[in-house]
């Protein structure tokens, strides 16, 4: 029939035209579909409510004006050349780890009213546009700050509680059908625990740290996927976690001024009765999650904030018995070194390869020239890493 009606020159012209159109669609397919690379901005502890000593020839810098100004340098990373010099392109998606509001000890501002400058400068104000045309997705987990805020600490807060910035992120990310209300949010029931499929790779996040009753909803969510897919895990608390995070182990097992516990992790403590001032050990507490981590060799990977400054390191576990890649991102306002060098402020570009599933992580300098108000994106140190699961 096809030689009814197309000679044998307009029968090969038309091959043709289709071989072309199939071929620009593969290609096509490749660079925006499955094959696409995904590139992330992870940053954490925005701190709102305090401020920097220094920045950009000013003193006493509120939490707004250098989250917002971070924002701003994260906005021109898509045009921003790579090493190889090829731009980086599309930003998929923001991972902020939490500590949105600072701790609201007097005269610390409000949960609230952190949260409603964090909206404006990562909601409203970030202009990314991610491989599929739509914009880049925020993805937040909560930091002790933000639950401390919600449960009460042993030293003066004002007001002496408000879950302004859990019910938020609780409400962005879990979506619930009835949004959850600052009076009705209870933080032993309401965790903020969720997960995405991104391109073949298992995105875990989770409240705080992976203690014993966090383990419960990850084995749970882990059960969902194959054992030979890549997991990667991202939370507030470094793997070691600190020891004042968890709950006072001492009955009434309340948050008191004397045992220093803040009753942020399900998990009572089990190495003392009071939190030392070098936060002790948690060596009884890691190998729980050590054999966790045994157990699931598919996890390649953890990200965190909380003890802020750039790094990219392996967890051993206390026993050096156990090899995880980390990833510690630094602060725009508590940073352990940028907050006395201004110069070394960053965030990491994540950048995922599905096809080879080799990861890249990037160390993102975007203060290095402080009084140049039109200054690039400076790539410091850089490290990738195999998540695939052998």
């Amino acid at each position: 029939m096809l030689n009814t009606y197309f000679p044998i020159g307009r029968k090969f012209t038309f091959l043709v035209v289709i071989l072309a159109v199939f071929c620009s669609l593969n290609v096509y397919s490749q660079k925006n579909g499955n094959n696409a690379e995904v590139n992330i901005v992870f940053t954490s502890d925005a701190h709102y409510g305090i401020t920097r000593a220094k920045f950009r020839g000013d003193t006493n810098v509120p939490g707004y004006q250098v989250n917002a100004a971070m924002i701003s340098q994260i906005n021109t990373l898509p045009a921003t050349n790579l090493p190889s010099g090829a731009a980086v392109g599309p930003i998929d998606y923001l991972i902020q780890t939490g500590d949105i509001a600072n701790r609201m000890e007097v005269p610390i501002q409000s949960a609230a009213t952190s949260w409603s400058q964090f909206e404006k400068d990562y909601m409203h104000d970030l202009n990314l546009t991610a491989h599929n045309g739509k914009p880049a997705q925020l993805l937040v987990v909560p930091g002790n700050h933000d639950i401390s805020n919600a449960v009460g600490f042993y030293k003066t807060m004002n007001p002496l509680t408000d879950p302004t910035s859990m019910v938020k992120i609780y409400n962005l990310m879990l979506k619930p059908k009835k949004p959850m209300t600052n009076e009705a949010y209870n933080y032993a029931t309401d965790k903020i625990n969720y997960s995405r499929n991104i391109k073949g790779i298992h995105f875990m996040f989770i409240t705080l740290w992976p203690d014993s009753a966090e383990r419960i909803w990850m084995q749970k969510d882990l059960d969902t996927v194959s054992k030979t897919t890549p997991v990667v895990i991202f939370c507030h608390d470094q793997p070691t976690c600190e020891a004042k995070h968890f709950t006072n182990p001492v009955p009434p097992h309340l948050i008191t001024a004397k045992d220093k516990f803040e009753n942020l992790t399900a998990e009572y403590y089990k190495e003392g009765s009071t939190a030392s001032k070098d936060d002790g050990s948690t060596d009884i507490e890691q190998r729980g999650w050590v054999k966790f981590l045994k157990a699931h060799p598919n996890i390649k990977a953890y990200f965190h904030g909380n003890s802020n400054w750039n790094e990219f390191y392996t967890y051993k576990g206390p026993d050096n018995d156990v090899d995880l890649n980390v990833f510690r991102v630094d602060s725009p306002m508590k940073g352990k070194y940028s907050a006395k060098d201004e110069k070394l402020l960053s965030f990491q570009l994540l950048s995922l390869d599905p096809r080879t599933q080799l990861l890249t992580v990037r160390e993102c300098l975007w203060n290095t020239d402080p009084l140049n108000k039109t200054q690039k994106v400076v790539f410091g140190q850089t490290k990738t890493v195999s998540l695939k699961v052998e």
